[in-house]
This record gives C-alpha cells, sequence and structure tokens, in this order.
C-alpha cells in the first residue's frame, strides 16, 4: 500500500491587539450605524492559523519545519501587530478597516512571498472563540 505524501500542516500563533472599526470616509452617525459598540477602540485576544500544503521531504519526513514557519508568522505578522493599536500602529494596515476579515487578508499577503509557490493554504484569524475570518486559495 503506498501512502499519499501530499499533506497539509497547521501552526497556530496568538497576538493581542486593540482596532476601532471606523471609516473615515463616513461620518459618526454611519459608523455608529454600520459597526455598533466596534466603533469605540477595544482589544482582542486574537489567534492566527497558518495552513500549509505540499509533500513530505522523504530527507527529513517534515513538508516544513513547523520552527521555520512559527519564525515566518511570528517576523512578518506578530511581531508588528502585538500589542499594537492595529489603526495606528501598523503601516500596512493603515488602508483598511482592521476586521477579521481584513486581518485575514492582510497577513496571507505577508506569508506568502516568504513560502513555496502554491504552498500557503489558508490563513484564519480568530477575533474571539467564537468568530473567525479566514483567507485561503480555496475557489
Amino acid at each position: 500500500m503506498t501512502r499519499p505524501t501530499r499533506i497539509r500542516i497547521s501552526r497556530r500563533e496568538a497576538f493581542n491587539a486593540a482596532h476601532q472599526l471606523w471609516d473615515p470616509a463616513r461620518s459618526d452617525d454611519e459608523n455608529r450605524r454600520l459597526f455598533g459598540k466596534c466603533v469605540n477602540l477595544h482589544g482582542h485576544n486574537y489567534a492566527v492559523e497558518v495552513v500549509v500544503r505540499g509533500d513530505v521531504d522523504p530527507a527529513t519526513g517534515y513538508l516544513i519545519d513547523l520552527k521555520r514557519l512559527s519564525d515566518l508568522i511570528g517576523r512578518e505578522v506578530i511581531a508588528d501587530v502585538d500589542h499594537r493599536n492595529l489603526n495606528t500602529d501598523v503601516p500596512w494596515l493603515s488602508d483598511r478597516i482592521p476586521t477579521a476579515e481584513n486581518l485575514a487578508v492582510a497577513f496571507w499577503g505577508r506569508l506568502r512571498p516568504h513560502l513555496p509557490d502554491g504552498s500557503l493554504q489558508s490563513v484564519r484569524v480568530y477575533e474571539t472563540e467564537k468568530n473567525w475570518a479566514e483567507c485561503s486559495d480555496a475557489e
């Protein structure tokens, strides 16, 4: 029996950050209507989960060394967002409202150039234990 060599692995990292759901192009009333209580500056204990897929390297038994993936997430994402105000302290987020959806897309963009082509499968951002958003290569 042959074993499949195509596999997925995942690494989950955590960070704490504050954000405010606010569109400067809209009025105070419209922002309050759109974003409710999230229009106020508040914080979350976030988690980001990165899934990579590919073939197992027969020499190492790894798809990718999870320490290397952890270091990449730490360097390209966590170092910039942990204990920060996502609206004002992270230049590469300055053009977007820092929703979980927009964070997932931005984190994908930060990680993708550092991984082999086609290997990044998904980036999931947990804003709370109950709420998450995912950016993936699936259609």
